[in-house]
């Protein structure tokens, strides 16, 4: 675990986005002609990035003080560190 609070909370969101991930592709597989989804895991990468992204802004957001540039850019940058296991988790299933 980080000794970075923000780390840890932006690896509790990953964590949570990554174990979705099972139920999104039941949920495609299941809704394919509704859902007209092409790849199946990159559709459900971009979610799961998507969640990780938004809601690590969310929670950054909500500090006592509006985020700066570089309050952004590390958070970017703790989950663009964690794209190679988010990716292994959805294409290696």
């Amino acid at each position: 675990m980080s000794e970075d609070p923000l780390e840890a909370i932006i690896l509790q969101t990953i964590n949570g986005a990554i174990a979705t991930i099972p139920g999104y592709m039941e949920e495609i597989k299941q809704n394919k002609e509704t859902l007209k989804v092409e790849n199946a895991q990159e559709f459900v990468y971009g979610i799961v990035m998507g969640m990780a992204l938004g809601m690590s802004g969310a929670i950054l957001s909500a500090q006592e003080k509006p985020p700066t540039n570089e309050d952004q850019m590390r958070v970017r940058d703790i989950i663009y560190k964690h794209i190679p296991e988010i990716r292994e988790r959805i294409f290696n299933q």
